[in-house]
């Protein structure tokens, strides 16, 4: 499609751009005439405002929007006339799926909805997933027309993203090619089925098509299934110490932050599949911290909160249990962000118990956060504060439908073919399952989080303060091991290597394949790969993310086993595995425990 062309902005005589003609902000206006409590209650994203900026700059915009309907047109008119020559061929018994004369006029990339052969073998599909590309280059197009700020932009790219994926030909049963032939082979009772299907997440799922059977992936069974027990618990956490499996232990224990939005068991998938099971197999003591899902009564929870009664209070029962000085912490994504604010505030107390810092898919720079900043604005975090005002929390849906809706042809348009047009059950899959079980979030830790780091950048800049301490990266001096993933949508990969500046001491880096869950759930496998390499240089001459991959080594195998040989040499000698709780923390239950199953 064709690009915009600054080169037509009215000019000067001089040639220099005149300012753009000042127009009324039609979305502003608007806004003025709805109430703010319903603003934030049906519109947190500010799409409405999107969809009245795009009308208002496709208008003072026309000659733009103008080349991008011709650039279709063409377009559309090239596929017509390979899709023709496509049939002709077919009739004369050739090859339909290419010709050197027939080059497709959209580039076709990898798309599960799309996967059905009929898509290339017959003409007249082959045609329609063509117009439905141009129709998608087209919204894009339509967006670069409308002339918007960044950040409306992003949006405005978002929304008409969505709006490609509504329109696709896969949503609808004539625009289905493998829900025509299971409709054909199956008597149109497959039509049936998906129609109960349909009506059954109309009813029970927001809606959307289900992506996963849960069935037979329950929680303390074939998720979470690890050996162990709760040896703590406060009104924010449950601490999990897992049974040994060797009969000897490293001397240092590790534990593990999760995230608190969803659940810790993405660290304790299925058997075979679980980090944890795989650490305490190599013969490490692990304990785990498993966050209750807050309601109203937890409104006013802070995000200090969250740091002395999660991590801090962690630390304290495990260097009790264990008797060790050291413990080494791994974090994830937030509970990773959790792990190093504790690091740095015990450094900044002279407080030396942590070993050494392991963060996965970990962001603690917040300049550049990929196409979460879509969700993130000043004033979209003021309406989703006036929402949770009224909840006291954010609701577990409102942080799994933005999820979702950043790659939402992978997590809902994919589903809508096999599970509303072909009648199929979900699949059962540990990731989707882990990935359903939402939960909400304490109104005033998530103000803070989303001002003070999204908005304001405050840790990475130096300038984070948390109850009194100032808290500085560099005076982390503990080894640190960094993994990131190079798909991931929610801790961009460039964004997660900044932390290699931040942080003091020494610093790996591991970029693994994936996206930001299946990355870190990397078992074992002949197809597993990841690259590696330390960081030196800090400051100016430090390396970049695009350097350190050119230089850096790719090696066979998952991350896990890198780490593995990482960790065990900064673990200590080998012991008799500690007892299972101690007697100022006895075991109370077994693991799970009851914040992840919410009995408590």
């Amino acid at each position: 499609m064709a690009a915009r062309n600054d080169s037509t902005a009215p000019q000067h005589r001089d040639g220099s751009a005149l300012p753009a003609p000042r127009t009324p902000d039609l979305a502003r206006a608007v806004e003025t005439i709805v109430p703010d409590s319903v603003l934030a209650r049906t519109d947190p994203a500010l799409f409405g405002r999107t969809v009245l900026q795009l009308a208002q700059g496709w208008a003072t915009h026309p000659g733009e929007v103008g080349r991008a309907a011709s650039s279709f047109a063409t377009v559309s008119a090239r596929i017509g006339a390979a899709a023709t020559g496509r049939a002709l061929r077919a009739l004369a018994g050739g090859d339909t799926t290419a010709a050197p004369d027939d080059e497709s006029p959209m580039p076709v990339s990898k798309d599960g909805r799309f996967k059905d052969t009929t898509w290339t073998e017959n003409p007249g599909f082959w045609a329609l997933r063509q117009e439905y590309l141009a129709l998608v280059s087209l919204l894009e197009d339509l967006v670069g027309a409308a002339g918007l700020d960044p950040d409306a932009d992003d949006r405005a790219r978002l929304l008409m993203g969505l709006v490609g994926s509504i329109a696709s030909p896969t949503n609808v049963l004539p625009g289905n090619p493998a829900a025509l032939k299971r409709a054909f082979e199956t008597g149109g009772a497959s039509v049936v089925a998906g129609l109960r299907n349909l009506l059954d997440d109309v009813a029970t799922n927001n809606g959307r098509p289900r992506q996963v059977d849960k069935s037979e992936l329950r929680v303390g069974k074939e998720l979470a299934a690890t050996p162990g027990k709760v040896v703590y618990r406060n009104r924010l956490m449950e601490l999990v110490q897992f049974d040994a499996q060797t009969d000897e232990v490293h001397e240092i224990p590790l534990l593990c932050s999760p995230p608190w939005i969803n659940k810790y068991y993405v660290m304790d998938l299925a058997p075979e599949r679980s980090l944890v099971e795989w650490a305490v197999q190599h013969g490490h003591t692990v304990f785990m911290i498993s966050y209750r899902d807050p309601d109203a009564s937890m409104a006013s929870t802070t995000f200090e909160d969250y740091l002395e009664l999660g991590d801090a209070a962690a630390l304290d029962v495990v260097c009790d249990i264990t008797g060790s000085d050291k413990v080494n912490v791994m974090g994830l994504c937030l509970g990773g962000l959790m792990a190093t604010l504790l690091t740095a505030r015990l450094a900044a107390r002279g407080d030396e118990r942590i070993n050494s810092l392991t963060l996965l898919n970990t962001m603690l720079d917040y300049s550049e956060v990929g196409p979460v900043s879509s969700f993130v604005s000043p004033e979209i975090v003021e309406r989703l504060e006036r929402s949770m005002a009224q909840t006291g929390y954010l609701p577990a849906e409102s942080m799994a439908t933005t999820f979702d809706l950043l790659r939402a042809n992978d997590l809902i348009f994919n589903y809508i073919g096999p599970n509303w047009l072909e009648g199929k059950a979900p699949p059962a899959f540990d990731i989707l399952a882990w990935n359903t079980d939402s939960t909400r979030m304490p109104a005033a830790m998530h103000a803070f989080y989303l001002r003070h780091f999204y908005l304001d950048n405050e840790l990475s800049r130096g300038v984070l303060e948390l109850d009194g301490d100032l808290l500085s990266l560099k005076a982390i001096q503990a080894d640190t091991f960094i993994v990131a993933a190079e798909n991931d949508h929610i801790a961009p990969w460039k964004t997660s290597f900044t932390s290699t500046e931040l942080i003091g001491g020494d610093v790996t880096f591991v970029l693994s394949t994936a996206g930001h869950i299946a990355g870190v759930v990397n078992p074992p496998s002949p197809k597993a790969k990841h690259w590696v390499g330390t960081v030196g240089a800090t400051g100016p001459d430090a390396p970049g993310p695009d350097a350190w991959r050119a230089r850096s080594s790719e090696v066979k195998g998952s991350w896990w086993e890198t780490w593995t040989e990482w960790i065990g040499e900064r673990a200590g000698g080998m012991r008799t595995p500690p007892p299972t709780g101690s007697d100022e923390y006895p075991p109370i239950a077994d693991a799970p425990g009851d914040y992840v199953l919410g009995t408590a």
